[in-house]
């Protein structure tokens, strides 16, 4: 049966597109996925896809017409076969939803968890997930929601990394460091304290932190529970014959497999490495007595935090960082504002520096850096990033399509092996637990029939340093490359509510595209920066653009009106900042 290509709505305020060009013929075959065409609005160009192979039978509208939203422009379907309805038709569906937007109602649409395909399970499970971190158990309460009957295999704590080893654990640290600032500075505004001194238990600050990881943990355990999930306690890996062998007795035969196993600790290879002294990211939030002296090998996120973490706690602390600045992915002026914050903590900075060895002299343990004076100190963090875990592919290992140590995965979070989807970390796409949590999502719509791409394109990151760092979207030297940009920007020392919380440092950056307004990234540093950049997803998902933002009223005195503001002077109606020259 043949289906209709239709103009797509682009952004809540789009009412038609122009079509500037086809890049197929009628007659021509395309793939799903292929671009067919290319549209104008009047924010952005953007490429239509096909959704569906076939030949294309029919071109509705030419390359220079302009058409309303969701109106028939082209038919695709087996060649010979008659369009419906005449070569112009656009379908009762389509009709009525044109008429709804015309008359700004919104239009309902059916979403993936409401309706699951019928299929016959073959197996003793739907689905059957390896990992219980964010992408695997994320996945397996999806594909139960879809009617599902779905198991999972965790050899550790439920909820992977993130939850026990990684995201939330690093904030509990990072909040005692929060506190200990407001300590510091309370006597600057006026509240004075009969005795400033402070020290940590960090004993006390590992337990702390494990009751969080626990009551988080057990209420994915309960999220599992209520959805029917069994739950299996293991290693689990794929046989040749593609079910689950878990710890070598238990097998899961299921229809789709959706491998989750995470991402281990990224080593390098230089003397000294294995020291018992020389510690992970795993290992560091178990630490029960403060180093005197911490060296950091690798200024990315996890070293950053880490860092500044323990140097706030009272350690003596160096980063030792290969690139020439800290916190390389991100925007420079972020990365700036971040040294200059832990230089002030009496951070140490070593970038564009290369290791050589640790060697271990009993008590401590002395750092060689290249052209560098040795460094003594009497713990080390290992934070270079980490890696896919691949125990989960087992037998199946040769079979599947690799990308430097990473299962291979298309849009839809299909490997190379029929039936296997491989979501999160392990492919390596965007290794961030929120990622995770959306490829977990495709991957069980789609192992439960549904066919659902991943979009990615408004995932932000955050740094949760003091002040923290977080961005979406392009940074300033990617935008440069595609686009004619201009730079709107504002300082959180013109912010009120930032002022009054003694929060002043730091700033917004958005980049827009001159063309169409276009919001493009977005770049802050400074307080709650984690929280501000979700409206910066919203912004870059649904592509409003800045004239759009213009309209909006932020509330008074908010954090967030930086963000309006640095917006606003992209266009140089920045109210709150001097004109420009």
């Amino acid at each position: 049966m043949a289906i209709e290509v239709i103009m797509p709505k682009a952004g809540s305020e789009m009412e038609e597109g122009e079509i500037v060009q086809w890049f197929k013929n009628e007659g021509d075959e395309v793939k799903e996925g292929e671009v067919l065409l290319e549209i104008v609005t009047d924010k952005v160009n953007m490429e239509v896809e096909a959704e569906a192979s076939g030949t294309l039978l029919k071109i509705v509208h030419p390359a220079g017409a302009v058409v309303p939203v969701v109106e028939t422009i082209a038919w695709i379907g087996q060649a010979g076969e008659t369009v419906p309805g005449g070569a112009d038709s656009t379908t009762a569906a389509a009709q009525e939803v044109v008429a709804q937007v015309a008359s700004d109602v919104k239009v309902p649409t059916t979403s993936a968890t409401e309706v699951a395909p019928a299929r016959e399970r073959k197996g003793e499970f739907d689905v059957a997930v390896i990992g219980g971190g964010p992408a695997g158990y994320v996945a397996a309460i999806k594909a139960a929601q879809l009617g599902g009957k779905v198991a999972l295999v965790e050899s550790r704590e439920l909820g992977g990394t993130c939850l026990n080893r990684g995201c939330i654990p690093t904030k509990t640290f990072l909040h005692n460091a929060e506190i200990i600032n407001h300590i510091k500075s309370a006597k600057d505004r006026g509240i004075n304290l009969v005795n400033e001194a402070f020290s940590v238990d960090m004993k006390k600050t590992v337990e702390v932190k494990n009751k969080v990881a626990k009551t988080l943990s057990g209420g994915v355990a309960g999220l599992l529970r209520s959805y029917g999930v069994k739950v299996y306690k293991g290693i689990g890996r794929l046989t040749a014959d593609k079910k689950i062998l878990v710890d070598g007795k238990d097998l899961i035969d299921a229809d789709k497999v959706i491998l989750a196993g995470g991402s281990k600790v990224s080593r390098i290879n230089i003397p000294g490495m294995d020291n018992e002294k020389v510690l992970t990211s795993d290992e560091i939030l178990d630490i029960t007595e403060l180093p005197k002296h911490l060296v950091v090998i690798g200024g990315g996120v996890i070293g950053s935090e880490l860092g500044q973490a323990f140097a706030t706690f009272g350690s003596k602390v160096t980063i030792i960082e290969m690139a020439d600045r800290l916190i390389a992915n991100m925007d420079k002026d972020a990365s700036a504002i971040l040294e200059k914050t832990l230089k002030k903590q009496g951070v140490n900075i070593l970038t564009s520096s290369k290791l050589l060895e640790i060697q271990d002299k009993g008590q401590d343990l002395v750092v060689k850096v290249e052209g560098k004076e040795d460094i003594v100190a009497d713990r080390v963090l290992l934070s270079i990033g980490r890696v896919p875990d691949n125990e989960s592919l087992g037998e199946l290992a040769d079979k599947f399509e690799m990308d430097r140590g990473r299962v291979k995965v298309n849009d839809f979070m299909e490997t190379s092996v029929e039936g296997i989807y491989a979501p999160g970390d392990i492919n390596g796409v965007k290794m961030l637990a929120h990622a995770a949590f959306k490829m977990g999502e495709i991957a069980a719509e789609n192992a439960m029939g549904h066919r659902k791409k991943l979009d990615l394109k408004s995932t932000p990151a955050a740094i949760y340093t003091h002040p923290e760092i977080a961005m979406v979207g392009l940074t300033e030297e990617q935008a440069k490359e595609k686009y004619d940009i201009k730079i709107g920007k504002f300082n959180f020392g013109a912010n009120g509510r930032s002022l009054a919380s003694n929060q002043g440092e730091g700033f917004v950056k958005v980049i827009m595209d001159t063309k169409y307004h276009e919001i493009l990234g977005i770049h802050i540093a400074g307080p709650v920066a984690a929280e501000l950049i979700n409206e910066g997803s919203m912004l870059i998902q649904t592509e409003l653009t800045v004239d759009d933002v213009m309209d909006v009223i932020h509330g008074h005195p908010t954090y967030s009106e930086a963000l309006y503001e640095a917006i606003a002077d992209c266009i140089d109606m920045c109210i709150h900042a001097p004109k420009k020259k």
